[in-house]
């Protein structure tokens, strides 16, 4: 077989496995977002205002985010130490 058969073989099956690998990514997006559409999102519960109306709160934030974005804050000179442990602690004992 010569050099330039070799080489397009090769392109061929280098190109079948990368369209193969593009159609199952794109397989996967589509399961995920399938997947999300499915399953509902949790809904604070609604919160009266007292005058009537009725106001929906934010769900409440993940402590694992909350203790990151302290410990950027920290990091980035915003923060005090005795500031970090303090906000940790309360963030942690909620």
């Amino acid at each position: 077989m010569g050099f330039r058969r070799r080489t397009r073989r090769r392109a061929l099956i280098a190109g079948a496995v990368i369209a193969h690998h593009r159609d199952n990514r794109y397989a996967d997006e589509q399961a995920e977002e399938q997947q999300a559409q499915e399953q509902p999102a949790e809904e604070a519960p609604p919160v009266d205002d007292g005058q009537g109306q009725t106001q929906y709160a934010p769900p409440p934030a993940d402590p694992a985010d909350e203790i990151e974005h302290l410990a950027q804050l920290h990091s980035s000179g915003v923060l005090t130490d005795d500031e970090f442990a303090t906000a940790k602690a309360k963030v942690l004992a909620s």
